[in-house]
């Protein structure tokens, strides 16, 4: 499926990844259109206010942009919904089409500085209703031109087929140099775009670092490939089928008598039973907002009554935790009291995670709970997808471990021993045994710990809920299968 080619550029989107949202662009804008429309028929004649004949002009001006955009979105939505995935031919014309769609946000942003011209300095003395009209259409212009803006500049690849064919270069050739060069520009160019997107981020060097590493990812990524949007979702969707065949195939009355990744312990069913306890922890470790998604008519009743309450308590917090409405949550979903958490943490950073540790009586547990990915800090932690070295003594093979999930797994792992967490946790129960959980990045970060504290503590175990794909080189995926259990629920995207 062929990404859009205009001006010698390339557009990081298929010639059929249009429908929907031009169609949704479509929607607005014909709603605005006929707003618009009903203004100037009911006070057509009768702009007699000092700025009227400017009002009349814009407005009749704004309904001929309008028609001129509804006209060609609905052109690009039609020509972007023909053909197929091997037959392209029909969809042609959307390179031509999109550039004179993009020719019409010329007058568009002309007549939004007009109308806001006219609300700052002629609009005193008109009508409120012409007044507040005038102001939805120019904030609906800006807010659309800046989307629009933003989506070009994730979408475009300033650098088109020039890297593309820099890629082709083999070592030894020369043309090595040229390659290199294009390679370092499009480091460059993603650099500067999660920089942009992620500008209220603080710049400091762990941020910087984790731009640098995330872009060459990315560029390496797509460096010799020609994805867009639409290929991801039928490989996607093609995945979901093959799944779905070998699932069919499968003998319904296979019973599989042991945990996959634990084999010499207790039957399945008691397994379970953990892992089902554990998830309530995996799951509170996120807080308030997945108690109230969890809980959508009583959530938000239950945690008004009890968040500013809660701050009078005296346990170990750390940060972002103003109102107590994170700890009431977990309280509520874990069912443990004020005096059974050793420490929370709720400090959030690109390799830093939320976490908590707490005494769970039930199961004679010191257990530790981390956080999911929540946060665009997470996100960043997540693509930071390079491969980091994981030396453990007795693992033979290559040790390597996804990088930013690795490092955040530091950072809890420095917590809990240089500041004696996990020691106070065992003065208070020392016949207590070790356990880890999480979700997500949660539980990938939770699997590393587990490595790390093995040799410390070997009786922990560790429950995995969802951990991300490509978490662990071979050899310490084989070293964790005896302290590990991974949870994937049907064919859960992150850890398929």
């Amino acid at each position: 499926m062929p990404g859009m080619v205009v001006f010698g550029r390339r557009w990081v989107i298929a010639s059929d990844d249009l429908v929907f949202p031009g169609a949704f662009e479509l929607f607005i804008r014909i709603i605005w259109w006929i707003g618009t429309l009903i203004l100037y028929t009911i006070h057509k004649g009768r702009f007699d206010c000092p700025g009227g004949a400017v009002l009349n002009i814009y407005l009749v001006g704004l309904l001929v942009i309008l028609a001129a955009i509804i006209l060609s979105q609905c052109t690009i939505v039609y020509v972007s919904a023909q053909g197929t995935i091997t037959n392209p031919g029909p969809r042609r014309f959307i390179p031509v089409l999109v550039c004179v769609r993009f020719l019409l946000y010329l007058p568009e942003i002309v007549w939004a500085c007009l109308g806001a011209m006219w609300v700052s300095g002629d609009s005193k003395g008109c009508d409120l209703a012409e007044v507040g009209a005038v102001i939805g259409a120019v904030v609906a212009s800006w807010i659309i031109l800046f989307f629009t803006g933003v989506g070009v500049l994730v979408v475009f690849d300033p650098l088109g087929s020039q890297r593309r064919s820099a890629a082709l270069y083999e070592p030894g050739t020369s043309d090595m140099q040229s390659s290199d060069s294009a390679r370092s520009l499009a480091v460059r160019v993603w650099e500067s775009r999660l920089r942009l997107l992620c500008c209220y981020l603080p710049q400091d060097d762990s941020h910087r670092a984790a731009f640098s590493g995330i872009a060459q990812l990315v560029s390496g990524f797509f460096s010799d490939t020609d994805l867009v949007g639409s290929d991801i979702a039928a490989g996607l969707s093609l995945l979901h089928q093959e799944q779905d065949k070998v699932e069919q195939c499968r003998d319904p009355d296979e019973v599989v008598p042991h945990s996959p990744s634990s084999p010499i312990r207790e039957d399945l069913q008691t397994e379970l039973e953990r892992a089902a306890h554990c998830m309530q922890f995996a799951a509170a470790a996120y807080g308030w907002p997945v108690y109230v998604y969890s809980n959508p008519l009583t959530g938000v009743f239950k945690l008004s009554g009890d968040c500013c309450r809660s701050r009078s308590a005296e346990y170990d917090i750390v940060g972002g935790d103003h109102l107590g409405c994170h700890f009431t949550s977990i309280l509520l979903s874990t069912g443990l009291q004020y005096r059974d958490f050793i420490h929370i943490s709720f400090h959030n950073q690109i390799y830093e995670i939320p976490f908590f540790v707490a005494l769970d009586h039930k199961k004679e547990a010191v257990l530790v709970a981390v956080r999911g990915t929540l946060s665009l800090k997470d996100v960043l932690t997540d693509l930071s997808a390079d491969c980091e070295n994981l030396p453990i003594e007795g693992v033979t093979g290559d040790c390597y471990a996804h990088k930013g999930i690795t490092q955040a797994a530091n950072y809890i792992y420095k917590k809990l021993i240089n500041d004696g967490i996990l020691n106070q946790a065992f003065t208070i129960a020392p016949e207590y045994r070790l356990v880890i959980t999480g979700h997500s990045l949660g539980a990938g970060a939770a699997t590393v710990l587990a490595i790390l504290l093995r040799s410390a503590f070997p009786t922990l175990q560790c429950y995995a809920f969802s951990p991300p794909g490509g978490l662990l080189s071979k050899a310490l995926a084989d070293y964790s299968r005896e302290f590990v259990v991974s949870v994937v629920l049907g064919k859960d995207l992150v850890p398929r």
